[in-house]
């Protein structure tokens, strides 16, 4: 059961950030509350405050500025799903905040508190990687910007100080001509396993940049330029025939923990399976063709 509480509900910045001047470690940031009041009906943390972010002005913007695409920490999976913009401009990002958790989680979680969480078992993080994601962060110290390579360090883990909260991720949309596939399987809600690719053909119909993020199966989400290193060059015939050597170099970057959905090696082989199957989703669709119907038992995006 829950202990009892004192809850804060600021308007503006400054007052939140008055609020964790004053509170410190004795308070929590609340947003959508999905994983928060799980850890304190269960006692693993324990705050006498809770400060609830929601009505801060602004924080659940999704807007397109200077380029860049960039998504409010307390906009919910359900409006990024639903966005106009994002459908647009990050399709697939779109698409995959379709596929997050269930839909009761999609209309109270939110973006910041699913990033500032770090689950290991995370789909947003692996596929804002892939959009080179940057996190805002905001104190009375002034304001940063951390990529969100940086951001995660760890299962549970971020570099966010105690007086910092998130304020939005930055996205950098992929250019015209790029093709790509987010890649997820799991036995339980949450994913097992998640793999973000997309490739950029130049006119020549060669791969100009390639962007490859393997997630969920160890502490954190992971970008593998090496791998990403091997495609540049490639036409989609090339791409669907390298995908068995772009696999196994994947599964040997990844790093995998055994935990409740698997072995270490058990992920490893996963990981090794689940690129191959994304390298060629992603070279058919780089040629005009989709597979995603080819495995009926993966969620394909």
């Amino acid at each position: 059961m829950l202990r009892p509480f004192a809850l804060y509900r600021p308007t503006t910045l400054p007052e939140l950030g008055d609020l964790l001047a004053e509170h410190g470690s004795d308070a929590a940031i609340y947003a959508g509350g999905t994983e928060l009041l799980l850890l304190l009906k269960e006692g693993m943390i324990r705050v006498r405050c809770l400060i609830d972010v929601k009505r801060v002005a602004g924080l659940d913007a999704i807007a397109s500025d200077d380029g860049a695409i960039t998504i409010g920490a307390t906009a919910r999976h359900r409006a990024v799903e639903r966005s106009v913009l994002l459908r647009e401009r990050c399709p697939l990002l779109a698409g995959v905040a379709a596929h997050v958790a269930n839909v009761r989680v999609r209309h109270v979680g939110t973006v910041g508190g699913n990033l500032a969480f770090a689950d290991p078992h995370s789909d947003l993080a692996t596929i804002c990687l892939a959009y080179d994601g940057v996190v805002s962060l905001w104190s009375y110290a002034g304001e940063r910007q951390v990529p969100l390579t940086e951001f995660v360090l760890g299962a549970y883990e971020t570099a966010r100080r105690e007086d910092e909260i998130m304020t939005s991720v930055r996205l950098r949309p992929w250019p015209r001509g790029t093709a790509g596939a987010y890649l997820k399987f799991g036995v339980y809600e949450r994913p097992t396993l998640g793999v973000a690719l997309a490739v950029t053909m130049s006119s020549a119909g060669q791969v100009s940049e390639a962007r490859l993020a393997v997630g969920c199966v160890g502490p954190r989400p992971l970008r593998l330029p090496d791998v990403e290193q091997e495609m540049i060059g490639a036409t989609a015939e090339d791409l669907g025939d390298a995908a068995k050597p772009l696999a196994d170099a994947a599964a040997e970057a990844a790093e995998t923990l055994a935990d409740l959905h698997g072995s270490a090696d058990y992920k490893r082989e996963m990981t090794r399976v689940f690129v191959r199957r994304a390298v060629a989703v992603v070279a058919a669709r780089a040629a005009g063709r989709d597979l995603h119907e080819r495995y009926p038992h993966t969620v394909v995006v």
